[in-house]
């Protein structure tokens, strides 16, 4: 019970959310009502999509592609797909916020998380994420399984400005 407590109040304290997925997401609830800005960007809606990738997940510890250029106010509209055998998972943040989340990951490996930056892809299937980029700037996706982030799944985007 201590444990429990104590995972709940570093949670909250980070204000990381517990909760890590389903096969693919496709049938995540929608987003919350009251989206929250982030530093990179804000989840979109699916109805104004401008553009869609698909980004594949691999056991070498890789993303394909590794580097995604976006224009700034893109509403776009992911397709992960998880080409290995093993559990992966892509969160968008900044450098800062990836390496802290990694490390809480590494404490807690059986941490969940329900975010609409971040999206768990079981192995062979595929999920969908849309999010609006609305701020210009180098950004950064990654695997935040433990190990993967450490062997180097990571990604960059960058949002070129209007």
């Amino acid at each position: 019970m201590k444990r429990v407590a104590a995972v709940a109040a570093l949670v909250s304290a980070t204000g990381l959310a517990v909760a890590h997925g389903d096969d693919s997401h496709r049938d995540r609830p929608p987003v919350p009502a009251v989206k929250e800005q982030q530093p990179w960007g804000i989840a979109g809606d699916a109805k104004t999509v401008t553009r869609t990738i698909e980004v594949r997940m691999l056991d070498t510890m890789r993303f394909s592609p590794e580097r995604i250029d976006i224009r700034e106010g893109e509403t776009v509209r992911f397709i992960h797909r998880n080409d290995g055998k093993v559990l992966h998972e892509f969160v968008l943040g900044t450098k800062q916020a990836l390496d802290k989340h990694a490390e809480l990951m590494m404490k807690f490996p059986d941490m969940e998380h329900d975010e609409p930056h971040m999206i768990h892809v079981r192995p062979g299937k595929a999920g969908d994420m849309v999010w609006t980029f609305n701020r210009a700037g180098e950004f950064d996706f990654a695997c935040l399984i433990p190990g993967h982030y450490q062997a180097g799944m990571v990604g960059k985007v960058k949002v070129l400005p209007k």
